[in-house]
């Protein structure tokens, strides 16, 4: 067949690109496991596993330190807020953070710093200096460091193994998570009993020395940076604008956030249901954490399989509504036996839902921005956390746990129906490669990069049997415009001429203009082509690119011309 060579030199090819970055080449096979055939994904994980053990031991051993720093159980309560604030408060602009800078020494610079802080912990806490407020701003600032990390460390995921991987690679993040909060809470207990919580500040520190050595060992794939980085502010908006122009991603937002709504009451309610409906105490308590991390680290090893039956709108809706069962077999069961299973079956739902939201924010964004992406998909599902811990909280103050349980069982069922109107993508449906056909044009006039506002015109001349067509794709062509950063876009219809249209956009500076253009993607060559497909006459169509100048004084090239003039001899 003709089409065997050049399908065949396009393998080799891509096989060749990956070996260049220093990946490993995917086997075609859905596996849960396939990404730690990748040696950085490897050492990375092996070391984030052991950094996520010093943490949680960390939180053991602040926790039960303010116990005896205060008899408040507000203070008590507000360690664990200390540290989940800031990421609501921090992580758009962390994100923005990332995907304008190196993402390899913004996780240095975050792991560096959270070992720094968990050092003053330490050393604090042995002189006996650490008061509740003093201990509440040191795991806050912790809390910022993690923050920081987050989108650099999520979206650092795609740069470590190739892209049918990611929904794997993010399994095994969420695994690696699991297992340490199915034992680090108890050995850090253990930790905190024998030598103290100074013992288990210690612990944390030492727990990101690994990390910190694979990290500074790593070198990722260097992009050469063409435009200058953008501005804070912009960036964040640009972030904000990409999320709210990309159904795809909005979806995924909505579903995570109604997910981390009813989700969250298994582990929020979890002491009350040991100790009130089990009629447990703290033993108890930790075999019921344990049984949720267990079935967690069970779903992730079943992802592959059930990815590879189910598409995944059909598998997030199966994860609401088995945890929404869950929920209804822990609020009518009144024996460990009973409660363990359901409890496993909410903490297999748990990683299976949040990994899939997170590989398909992934899959959904290009690099360029992948980071804000994560980090406004992240503040939505803590947001979703954080309601519904209150919510079920108020609950179960006028209901009772049981109320509560059976309330955050319809608000799941619920989220499921959600998916009839706001469908998730399948993961492989979307190329986002850049599109790299456009070429920044010539110009015949001075201009800076900050020049503007620019303004762009598109002649298109259109028949009139293919105008119910055309307006179709252009509404498409509009949302991605204004989507990569176009502004007021507008399509205009020629009075004296019926077959003349014109596409009209602007941009505020010549810089952002060629940003804005590109950001084309692969997935959007279908809209460009569809549309060049309907223009008519033998010219392609006519662009007009101007820069806007304002009468009543010299425009700056000519000033400038001015001045060159009366320099030269």
């Amino acid at each position: 067949m003709p089409q065997e060579p050049a399908t065949q030199t396009t393998a080799e090819t891509a096989e060749a690109d990956l070996a260049a970055e220093g990946l490993t080449p995917p086997t075609g096979r859905y596996s849960v496991f396939a990404p730690l055939r990748q040696p950085i994904f490897r050492a990375v994980w092996i070391a984030s596993l052991v950094s996520n053990f010093g943490g949680l031991v960390q939180m053991v051993g602040a926790a039960w330190l303010m116990t005896s720093l205060s008899d408040s159980p507000d203070m008590v309560a507000l360690v664990q807020a200390s540290t989940t604030l800031p990421v609501m408060m921090f992580s758009l602009a962390a994100g923005a953070i990332a995907d304008n800078y190196d993402r390899r020494r913004i996780l240095l610079t975050a792991q560096g710093f959270m070992l720094t802080v968990s050092i003053m912990l330490a050393v604090f806490a042995w002189h006996g200096l650490l008061s509740p407020w003093l201990l509440l701003g040191l795991t806050f600032l912790l809390g910022c460091g993690n923050a920081l990390n987050n989108p650099a460390w999520q979206s650092s995921v795609g740069d470590m193994v190739p892209r049918p991987e990611v929904p794997a690679a993010v399994t095994l993040n969420s695994v690696a998570f699991n297992i340490a909060r199915s034992v680090g809470p108890a050995i850090g207990g253990a930790i905190v009993a024998a030598f103290g919580a100074v013992a288990a500040f210690i612990v944390n520190a030492f727990s990101y020395i690994g990390l910190l050595v694979v990290l500074a060992r790593w070198q990722p794939p260097r992009v050469e940076r063409v435009l200058p980085r953008e501005t804070f502010l912009l960036a964040m908006g640009a972030g904000l604008r990409y999320v709210a122009m990309s159904p795809n991603i909005r979806a995924v937002i909505l579903r995570a956030s109604l997910f981390g709504f009813g989700g969250i009451v298994g582990l929020a309610l979890m002491p009350l249901v040991a100790r009130d409906l089990v009629r447990g105490g703290p033993l108890t308590y930790g075999i019921l954490l344990g049984a949720f991390g267990v079935g967690a680290v069970a779903g992730a090893f079943v992802s592959g399989r059930l990815r590879g039956r189910f598409s995944t709108e059909t598998l997030v809706r199966l994860t609401f509504l088995a945890y929404a069962a869950a929920a209804l077999v822990v609020g009518l069961s009144r024996t460990l036996w009973l409660t363990m299973p359901a409890l496993a079956v909410g903490g297999a739902c748990w990683v299976l839902a949040l990994s899939t939201f997170n590989s398909t924010v992934q899959l959904s964004a290009p690099r360029w921005v992948v980071g804000r992406a994560l980090a406004l998909y992240q503040m939505a599902a803590f947001g979703g956390m954080a309601a519904g811990s209150w919510a079920w909280g108020w609950v179960t103050l006028h209901s009772g746990p049981v109320g509560a349980l059976y309330a955050a069982a319809a608000a799941l069922v619920c989220g499921a129906a959600a998916g009839l109107r706001y469908r998730l993508p399948r993961l492989e449906a979307l190329n986002l490669d850049p599109l790299s056909r456009w070429r920044e044009p010539t110009v015949a006039v001075d201009i800076e990069p900050r020049s503007g506002p620019v303004f762009v015109t598109i002649e298109w001349r259109i028949r009139q049997e293919d105008v119910v067509e055309f307006l179709k794709a252009m509404e498409e062509r509009r949302r991605i415009r204004r989507r990569d950063g176009a502004r007021h876009w507008s399509l205009l219809r020629d009075l004296t001429d019926a077959e003349l249209w014109i596409e009209r956009y602007d941009s505020p500076t010549w810089v952002e203009y060629v940003r804005q253009a590109q950001r084309a993607t692969q997935a959007d060559a279908d809209i460009g082509d569809r549309v060049r497909g309907l223009h008519i006459g033998p010219e392609p169509p006519v662009v007009h690119r101007m820069v806007e100048r304002q009468t009543g004084a010299l425009p700056r090239e000519v000033l400038r011309a001015n001045r060159q003039a009366q320099a030269s001899p």
